[in-house]
């Protein structure tokens, strides 16, 4: 499958089912990048939901001499239908994306924007109903503290607690549950495994509405769930 068939197979899901699939498939967490959540068009509230391949920005501390100084902005080489993923230093105190970049993100046809990092300008992102990840809002701009190192080459996630890594080309999808990156290798195994498991869910709450107990219900209907 091309990315295009990937992602419009995907739209059907919402990442925690994409999280149970690769769950499956043994990737840690089940792919779920912890505290990113929705602030744009509304904070953790609706429908809204992106899913598409992975446009990679790396800032570093302003004073890193020996961290590369990409030309040009990264803002204008987003290709068409990324999701563009900003890596802010760890515990960054300035926002590192605002508003002026979701009116350039949307003009060139980003899906959305995950930021590992705080934001600015929140009502111009939810004026131009673009969809924002991110882990909190703050209002300085980066240019004091923090620059560009890095731009589509694969980013850590800023966390104590797991190890991930978001490589270009990675699917991630975002919606109300949070956000979950599929490694580029392991989408159309994700997207064979899910339909199976929607399934036999979806005969569990049947049954539970019908007064079944659940251990009893799991039994019968996930046992046939595929697992790899």
């Amino acid at each position: 499958m091309n990315v295009k068939a990937v992602v419009k197979a995907l739209e059907a899901y919402t990442s925690c089912d994409v999280a149970d699939a690769l769950s499956k498939l043994k990737v840690p967490h089940g792919g779920f990048l912890a505290g990113l959540t929705m602030w744009s068009p509304k904070r953790q509230d609706g429908p809204t939901k992106v899913v598409g391949p992975a446009y990679t920005v790396r800032y570093v501390r302003k004073n890193y001499e020996n961290e590369p100084q990409p030309g040009g902005h990264y803002i204008d080489s987003i290709p068409s239908g990324s999701v563009v993923f900003i890596s802010a230093p760890a515990r960054s105190i300035n926002a590192c994306y605002g508003g002026l970049m979701s009116t350039r993100a949307k003009y060139s046809g980003a899906l959305g924007t995950i930021v590992d990092g705080r934001l600015r300008d929140l009502q111009e992102h939810r004026d131009l109903e673009f969809p924002v990840f991110a882990r909190d809002v703050g209002t300085t701009a980066p240019a004091e503290t923090m620059r560009v190192a890095a731009i589509n080459e694969p980013v850590r996630l800023n966390s104590d607690d797991q190890d991930a890594v978001i490589h270009p080309g990675d699917i991630l999808v975002g919606d109300l549950n949070g956000v979950v990156c599929i490694p580029q290798h392991l989408a159309e195994k994700v997207i064979d495994l899910i339909p199976s498991q929607l399934e036999a869910d979806e005969k569990v709450a049947a049954d539970i509405k019908d007064g079944r107990l659940v251990a009893e219900s799991m039994k019968e209907h996930r046992s046939g769930v595929k697992k790899r």
